[in-house]
């Protein structure tokens, strides 16, 4: 900021604002959560394993913990319910949950289905139950936790690779439906975060995190950070941006470097 104030510390959350973090186990979800219980949010987690849950929720400071599996429309109706019950009308909603499942093109249907309700469908159904009330107060906020996949690619996973790319588009139809009726969506696209995902990429693990591996806490200050002006979209890696513009100038020189990356796996063995 111009007063060189930090612009992470130039917001501040209204009085009793309410959260709820989804994928909040470990990782990422977790480091949101406890950002956000630092800003002086209200915060419930939500993961799918019960005991995991309560035990990040009585680390970061969290009201209360709900155990629940996004896969599912009744499972994301259990969430939000759960977490209704808590807080009371919910504010801010994190979709942090994410998969990646199955690999090439020997994904199975049964891989691109999970895909597809973990990392796109959840936030459909959520934002379903949420923006409605969100439209009669008058504001609300949806983060949906995306990837630098989102904007580019993910080689060797095409079920990860479309499903945030249809992440991203689901929320940048609700910013262009909503934003004029006080709803904020933000996109969250980061590259390599410490992360157990990131650990269990296999020979991607390197091209990952060519442009350094964040901590989670990094992405969650990221976020943080971009409350202050509303920003779509949240890069906690700034060369996102480049890639992303380079993309839309030049695809076919964009993708002729995507398969030279690609030439350069197959070379060490590892084939899509």
């Amino acid at each position: 900021m111009a007063d060189g104030t930090p612009v992470s510390e130039a917001f501040s959350a209204p009085v009793g604002s309410t959260a709820v973090v989804t994928g909040a186990a470990g990782g990422i979800g977790r480091a949101l959560a406890a950002r956000l219980v630092a800003g002086g949010l209200r915060v419930v987690v939500s993961d799918r394993d019960p005991a995991a849950t309560e035990q990040v929720a009585t680390e970061v400071g969290a009201e209360g913990a709900v155990a629940g599996d996004l896969a599912t429309a009744a499972g994301v109706e259990a969430v939000v319910a759960g977490a209704e019950a808590v807080l009371g009308p919910i504010d801010v909603w994190c979709g942090n949950a994410g998969i990646e499942a199955g690999h090439g093109l020997d994904a199975d249907d049964a891989a691109w289905t999970l895909a597809q309700d973990v990392n796109v469908l959840a936030h459909v159904r959520a934002a379903r139950l949420l923006v409605p009330g969100w439209l009669e107060r008058g504001r609300g906020r949806f983060v949906v936790t995306a990837s630098a996949a989102g904007l580019l690619t993910m080689l060797g996973s095409p079920t990860y690779s479309v499903t945030k790319h249809g992440a991203v588009a689901f929320a940048e139809w609700l910013s262009a439906t909503y934003r004029h009726r006080g709803v904020v969506v933000q996109a969250i696209c980061p590259q390599g975060v410490r992360t157990r995902m990131l650990e269990e990429s296999g020979p991607l693990k390197e091209l990952l995190t060519r442009d350094e591996a964040l901590a989670p806490e990094e992405v969650a200050e990221a976020l943080w950070a971009s409350f202050a002006d509303d920003r779509f979209l949240v890069l906690p890696h700034p060369q996102v941006a480049d890639y992303y513009v380079g993309r839309a100038r030049d695809t076919d020189r964009w993708l002729g470097q995507m398969n030279r990356l690609q030439q350069a796996l197959e070379a060490g063995g590892h084939r899509a």
